[in-house]
């Protein structure tokens, strides 16, 4: 907060000696400590919100985005939309956080009252602290104590006509007791995205979906299938897929679903030509790569009864030195959907289960659905994979019908995606809904 004294009618000068004037300045700045005394002095405990995985209500444009307020820099800025209220600016901590403290630097578009918020599943918030009548510059707020994993600055009301933004937004506290983990980063993923539709329906869905995952901004994306409608054409892929998540197809990982096979020109030609070697970097419609202490692995579930994939599987496989195995592909093995259970990917689960695989993503049923560890026979373990279907990036949802066994949470009809939360010894993650909210949040696992 900007500290402003007024300034009294001119009079005559009395200079007062170096001495007098030092210590009149000291009791000034002693006083204005002791009126707001939890906004006094730094943070002593970590930061732990550098480059963590940030959302907002709104932004002005892409290049002012929200993770631009965690990124450390004195010359980036998140700004929200112009004129409008109220709005919010929140960071993922990636875990539940001990927080004692928030370090706000505004730009001249400042707010003149906003609350600071805590919540643990990102949907039901908790008040830090509240500002009633702001004036910008850096509000230091400390002696906070708040648990949570999600902290948000929710403005109400504008101290200028334009909107929020703000230089840099800082958490300070302690991660589940310790330092944040190392090595962490952020994958947005999503299955059966573009709907032959675009944004100029009120209803299509996929660039609703789109805009969410570009505001996450996260490490790169993958996709988990069925990525355009009907039948993957390449004149479908430039005409709806190109305008939405093709935004950033540089930074997208994708792999093919049955829809890419019933293209009139022949199977994954549409796909093929519209990914090129996004799709392709190893001259296949599989393919692995690495990131931290992840092994990705890239898989085709169309021809899962080929040997050629299984034996490169295993070879993959037996190459990897990466702690961390996250592997994906189209069809699941487990689903509570419209598909159901899948048993053509049975035998990949049982080799990815044999090398400690932690972690498999599918799409095909159209609804969001998490399972506890388990292995290929679908019996709850502690060394078994965790399996998350995510088919909500845009085609009509498919609902709910035989709740399969291990399956912890099931939501259809509310559009979203995936968003991953990585480290160099464990992962969690979030369902955020394309209204933003958080609608389901996973537990903290450790690699196998």
């Amino acid at each position: 907060m900007r500290l402003n004294a007024s300034v009294p009618p001119f009079s005559p000068p009395r200079r007062p000696t170096v001495g007098l004037a030092l210590a009149a300045v000291l009791v000034l700045v002693a006083g204005l400590l002791l009126a707001w005394p939890d906004r006094a002095g730094a943070a002593s405990d970590p930061l732990i919100s550098r480059d963590r995985p940030a959302t907002a209500s709104s932004s002005e444009s892409s290049s002012l985005g929200p993770q631009n307020a965690v990124d450390g820099s004195a010359t980036t800025r998140w700004a929200s939309a112009e004129g409008k209220d109220p709005q919010w600016i929140q960071v993922d901590l990636g875990a539940t956080a001990d927080v004692t403290g928030v370090a706000l630097t505004w730009e001249a578009a400042y707010a003149r009252a906003y609350r600071v918020e805590i919540s643990a599943d990102g949907a039901t918030w908790t008040r830090l602290a509240a500002e009633t009548a702001g004036n910008g510059g850096a509000d230091d707020w400390t002696g906070l104590s708040g648990k949570g994993r999600y902290v948000r600055v929710y403005a109400t009301a504008r101290g200028t006509s334009y909107g929020y933004s703000l230089y840099d937004f800082a958490v300070y506290g302690t991660l589940g007791g310790t330092t944040p983990p190392t090595g962490a980063f952020t994958v947005v993923a999503a299955g059966d995205i573009a709907a032959r539709c675009t944004a100029s329906d009120s209803a299509c869905a996929h660039p609703k979906t789109a805009a969410l995952a570009q505001k996450i901004n996260p490490r790169f994306y993958l996709t988990m299938g069925d990525n355009q409608y009907d039948d993957a054409r390449i004149a479908d892929f430039r005409a709806y897929y190109d305008k939405t998540w093709g935004a950033f197809k540089a930074k997208t990982h994708p792999v093919p679903g049955n829809h890419e096979t019933y293209d009139p020109a022949g199977t994954l030609s549409g796909y093929k030509a519209y990914f090129g070697a996004i799709a392709y970097p190893q001259g296949k419609s599989y393919y692995s790569y690495d990131e931290g202490n992840w092994h990705f692995i890239a898989l085709d579930s169309n021809s899962f009864d080929q040997t050629a994939q299984i034996d490169w599987l295993k070879s993959d496989l037996a190459r990897n030195s990466k702690g961390c195995i996250a592997a994906y592909w189209h069809h699941p093995l487990y689903s509570s959907g419209g598909h159901g259970n899948d048993p053509v990917s049975k035998p990949v689960w049982k080799i990815l289960y044999d090398a400690k695989a932690d972690l498999v993503l599918n799409g095909h049923d159209h609804h969001y659905e998490r399972f506890a560890p388990q292995n290929p026979d679908g019996k709850a373990t502690a060394d078994g994979i965790v399996e998350i279907v995510g088919g909500m990036g845009g085609a009509e949802p498919y609902p709910i019908e035989q709740v399969q066994p291990n399956s912890q949470k099931r939501i259809s009809g509310q559009y979203g995606v995936l968003k991953l939360d990585l480290n160099d010894s464990g992962y969690t993650w979030s369902y955020v809904g394309t209204d933003g909210q958080v609608k389901d949040s996973a537990p903290n696992y450790t690699c196998h």
